[in-house]
């Protein structure tokens, strides 16, 4: 693994592929076709929670590496519809209100 500048080269990587590969993480292409964007949003969400601030290069790439395998497994075990990571997702689970009117009887519209 690559540990020279890691944030650097994270922030260059445009695939998901490329964060696997920086990182050295193993995984199955058919996972990442159906979840790679979701992955990286939930390893973004692991990554907000830790303190990297002072740590040294090579902690910082054992960090995001951690957060990237525990992305991975997320939707390793479960499909991103299940991990709602994304806000439409949320929504789509949340209840729905009553959007339509109470029925009104056309009797009484005379």
């Amino acid at each position: 693994m690559t540990t020279d500048g890691i944030l650097s080269q994270l922030n260059k990587a445009s695939a998901a592929e490329e964060f696997f590969a920086l990182l050295g993480v193993e995984y199955d292409a058919k996972i990442i076709d159906v979840a790679r964007l979701h992955i990286l949003r939930r390893m973004g969400q692991y990554l907000a929670g830790e303190e990297l601030t002072g740590a040294s290069d090579s902690d910082i790439a054992s960090r995001c590496k951690a957060t990237l395998e525990r992305a991975y497994a997320d939707f390793v075990t479960s499909s991103p519809i299940e991990q709602r990571v994304f806000k439409v997702l949320k929504d789509a689970a949340a209840p729905q209100s009553n959007k339509h009117p109470a029925l009104v009887q056309l009797s009484s519209l005379e």
